[in-house]
């Protein structure tokens, strides 16, 4: 992905709110499903890493396997919040 095109979708994405939390289950089959639809829906969305989520892994490592798991690309990791894209 150009720089322009990583750019444009960064300033998208700091308009967007989280669509949904991760919480202490981590990645489950239903968070899974949850991301594919709105990434289906939506191609760019913002997902919150609550605490509890973090205890054994780290933001970023976490934001690898959703991208992984749901065919998508991160944009961005800001804080607690991960961007998505597909």
């Amino acid at each position: 992905m150009d720089k322009d095109k990583l750019y444009k979708l960064k300033v998208e994405a700091s308009q967007l709110k989280p669509i949904m939390n991760i919480g202490k289950n981590g990645i489950t089959d239903a968070v899974v499903e949850e991301i594919r639809k709105h990434l289906k829906a939506n191609r760019l969305i913002k997902i919150k890493m609550l605490k509890s989520s973090r205890e054994e892994k780290d933001t970023t490592t976490i934001a690898g396997e959703l991208a992984q798991v749901t065919a998508s690309q991160i944009i961005e990791i800001r804080g607690n919040n991960v961007v998505l894209y597909r």
